[in-house]
């Protein structure tokens, strides 16, 4: 979970620099103009952080934690599982996000059954045998603790 909120920090400034980049092109200059585009292009964006980070083993979080990403065979993943495992995740988010808004709720509303779902979501990973994450079962992968092996001295 440690990992997870690291990851978060550092996807804050990857929505900042994503957000400049957007409102540059576009000429934006009102946060809520061209607001859904800029959600879809920010979800692009994740997408291929998580995509690139994925199909090489770690993210920048991950490194830190020395979590790695592989698949069921302990080889590394390809960018099409990658991508899969990147939407497959959106699972942990998608859900609350598409009943707040059905239900039209308040953003305090929509907050409370967000985290709710997410530890929900997180509590349901102990229900699989080797305590998975179902986006990462559904996906074929699987995290596994990593340490660079040290570099041998010439």
């Amino acid at each position: 979970m440690a990992c997870w909120m690291y990851e978060g920090m550092l996807m804050f400034g990857v929505v900042f620099i994503a957000g400049y980049l957007f409102g540059t092109l576009s000429q934006t200059r009102n946060a809520l103009d061209n607001r859904h585009a800029l959600q879809a292009f920010v979800f692009v964006v994740f997408g291929i952080y998580f995509v690139w980070f994925w199909a090489k083993g770690q993210t920048l979080a991950m490194k830190t934690w020395n979590i790695r990403v592989v698949d069921i065979h302990g080889a590394p993943i390809s960018q099409r599982r990658a991508l899969l495992r990147y939407l497959l995740s959106w699972l942990w988010f998608l859900p609350p996000l598409g009943l707040s808004w059905l239900f039209d709720l308040s953003g305090s509303e929509g907050a409370v059954l967000t985290l709710g779902w997410v530890a929900i979501w997180a509590i349901l990973a102990r229900f699989h045998p080797q305590q998975q994450f179902w986006h990462d079962v559904w996906a074929g992968t699987r995290l596994i603790t990593w340490v660079t092996p040290p570099k041998k001295k010439s």
